[in-house]
């Protein structure tokens, strides 16, 4: 696949600025804070309608704006598509294809793919369960645009459980009320069990298909002295449990921490309180890895990212990196770009160009940004 050209309008600091790519690898030159990161912001979000920088639709919005608009020509070998991303300030987006509105947003993702690869992503090792579960969930809704469905209706059914334990918390004789045979709370956790399962599944079976990609990057990277191991640890430890017997394992959990959940007022139990493991010979990369050693893993992970999605789409996507560079050392950046080539197309953002060798950017298209437009 090929980005052609960008038009962004009113997003972030850019007001009215159209880009074309004319080259496979495009390097964004600029000093911090002038809009290069946003710019692969907005291929992102037509990738995966997210962004890893989170916070709000209205952050994407200039101020005094009502809208931002990300407008974008693709190529496949499928055939040109026109994507249009609307962020309004309310909260609300709108999506089309070819000048048709998309009802659905799980029909708007999958047309673009693209691996982001940021400075951020180093938190990937040594952050919280909650930026690993971010990460897998990113992945998956390019591997399987419907996962952001399914993601949806759990989130949904989690709040409204919580809502509803939260309320009996705080009620005085709420925790005497409220007991787990309780009818309210009983389809409530019916719901987070058939919601929650397909989400555990899923993740599951994205991780068993990552994992080895990973880590034959990583023995790579490494020079075969390190061996990586990712672990997906659910709520319900899976390799005891039939795929069939999953939903009843679910629930038993549940009405474990029952007493639990309401006297703290919140779920204990389910996919929002995942863990993905990343051990480095056998020992958790996140407490004892040095940080050569993390930036290995990250660097395997994204590449592994790119080669899964490349299997299960049939093409390569694009590939997105946010002045990482400086976050590596020379030989780590050698094995990126000498894996990168012409294969993905390829946005870069950078605040100087010596990293790259005459030839890299002889090929290349190069870029500087300031202030919100691009200026040569």
């Amino acid at each position: 696949m090929y980005l052609k050209n960008l038009h962004l309008r009113q997003f972030r600091n850019y007001q009215d600025q159209k880009v074309e790519f004319t080259a496979a690898k495009t390097i964004l030159v600029g000093n911090n804070a002038q809009g290069k990161s946003n710019l692969l912001e907005a291929v992102e979000l037509l990738a995966t309608l997210r962004s890893h920088r989170m916070g709000r639709v209205a952050d994407f919005i200039q101020e005094g704006q009502d809208i931002a608009q990300i407008n974008a020509i693709l190529e496949r070998e499928n055939g040109t598509s026109d994507l249009a991303l609307t962020l309004r300030r309310n909260g609300r987006r709108s999506v089309a294809i070819n000048g048709e509105s998309v009802r659905r947003q799980m029909d708007f993702l999958g047309v673009l793919n693209a691996v982001q690869f940021s400075s951020l992503d180093l938190d990937l090792v040594r952050g919280g369960p909650d930026v690993r579960r971010n990460w897998l969930d990113t992945l998956l809704i390019q591997l399987e645009p419907i996962y952001a469905h399914l993601l949806q209706q759990y989130n949904q059914v989690l709040r409204q459980r919580n809502a509803f334990l939260k309320k009996a918390l705080d009620s005085a004789d709420g925790i005497n009320r409220v007991s787990t045979q309780d009818s309210t709370l009983a389809i409530w956790d019916a719901q987070l069990v058939t919601t929650g399962t397909k989400v555990i599944r899923r993740r599951d079976r994205a991780i068993q298909r990552l994992a080895p990609i990973a880590a034959a990057w990583h023995s790579s990277i490494s020079g075969s002295t390190e061996v990586l191991q990712i672990n997906y640890l659910p709520s319900v430890p899976l390799a005891q449990i039939p795929p069939e017997e999953i939903q009843q394992a679910f629930l038993g959990k549940i009405q474990q921490r029952s007493a639990a959940e309401l006297y703290r007022g919140t779920t204990l139990v389910g996919p929002h309180r995942d863990e993905v493991e990343l051990i480095i010979n056998q020992t958790p990369a996140r407490q004892y890895g040095s940080q050569g050693q993390q930036r290995t893993l990250v660097l395997a992970l994204k590449l592994a990212e790119l080669e899964l999605i490349e299997q299960v789409v049939q093409e390569p996507p694009l590939l997105l990196l946010d002045d990482v560079l400086a976050e590596l050392d020379p030989f780590r950046q050698n094995q990126l770009l000498d894996a990168i080539q012409d294969r993905f197309q390829t946005l870069i953002t950078t605040t100087h160009l010596s990293s790259f060798d005459a030839q890299w950017l002889n090929s290349s298209q190069i870029l500087y940004v300031k202030s919100g437009e691009i200026v040569s």
